[in-house]
């Protein structure tokens, strides 16, 4: 999974994939809808590769908390069920990402964390290869906590 070319958009719902780039804009299109669009510099964007959710002792990239999903879910999408009870998001959350920090990863932020799952998957972005790497009782670890949390 490379998620470089994978961006949100500020004020946007949605992940976008960038497709070509201009003079002073970007060409993106939606994973969602397929439409295409222009981003220019004012729009604050980010690539999923540099999201990271943090935890009591660091934090972990996104990449590694969709492989875990992928892991947990066997490679099937998120059920929507799931996204509805914040209760419930917390517990799941707590099945990916063992020691989240609770004071900074919200309720919102895992509802887009999962959502963004849900697109990856439909748009087949996500693969058994993909995991293959990690051991199925591999816990994740966390990396430098020199990068936002989502």
């Amino acid at each position: 999974m490379d998620l470089k070319e994978i961006i949100s958009i500020q004020g946007k719902r949605g992940l976008y994939k960038l497709v070509s780039q201009g003079k002073n804009n970007v060409i993106v299109e939606s994973l969602t809808d397929h439409s295409r669009m222009p981003v220019f510099n004012s729009n604050q964007t980010n690539p999923l590769n540099g999201i990271c959710i943090a935890t009591y002792t660091g934090n972990i990239p996104l990449e590694k908390i969709f492989k875990r999903i992928f892991q947990l879910t066997k490679g099937e999408k998120l059920s929507e069920d799931k996204m509805k009870d914040n209760a419930e998001l917390k517990n799941y959350m707590r099945e990916v990402v063992s020691d989240y920090d609770e004071d900074k990863v919200h309720v919102s932020d895992m509802k887009k964390l999962f959502a963004w799952y849900n697109i990856l998957h439909a748009n087949n972005l996500l693969s058994i290869e993909d995991i293959e790497s990690m051991d199925e009782d591999t816990e994740i670890k966390e990396e430098d906590p020199q990068t936002d949390n989502e």
